[in-house]
């Protein structure tokens, strides 16, 4: 069991959510499920929490009504090796979300998330600051990362 898992509040969601989540990464499964009784507070037989697995990361989802909604404050970020990555957990989910810029986007549910070229990190730290600068800037004017795209302006192409 890990020392901390992230604990993410839907209104009524979390089973599509842990659904949707273990649909998109590879690496993911479906934990132990537990539904409210006749006693509630939700509906019986909902799902009153769900834990789930994400890439050897676990999650727990609890259904807890409207109370709380996600801001992005809080994110996860996907750190991607590939254009193809990038692209795979960009489509899958941005759908029915919302895009925002620079790798940000808020998924149907309102989670928000970083979609991350891991070549990005090294290229904002380059010892050189106008290629740093180069990338910054690019990547500014970005909303999905395009990993060519920053390579030619850490390039200064």
């Amino acid at each position: 069991m890990q020392k901390i898992t992230p604990f993410l509040w839907f209104d009524n969601q979390a089973e599509e959510a842990v659904e949707l989540y273990t649909s998109v990464f590879k690496n993911a499964k479906i934990g132990k499920v537990v539904r409210y009784g006749k006693s509630g507070p939700g509906p019986e037989g909902s799902v009153m929490t769900a834990s789930f697995e994400l890439e050897g990361i676990e999650f727990t989802a609890l259904n807890g009504g409207p109370h709380f909604k996600f801001t992005e404050a809080i994110s996860f970020v996907i750190n991607c090796e590939s254009q193809e990555e990038v692209d795979h957990y960009w489509d899958k989910l941005s759908e029915d979300g919302d895009i925002q810029q620079c790798g940000w986007l808020k998924d149907q549910f309102g989670v928000a998330w970083q979609v991350v070229p891991t070549a990005l990190p090294e290229m904002l730290n380059d010892p050189d600051p106008q290629k740093a600068k180069g990338v910054m800037e690019a990547m500014m004017q970005m909303v999905k990362l395009d990993i060519e795209q920053l390579r030619r302006a850490y390039n200064q192409e």
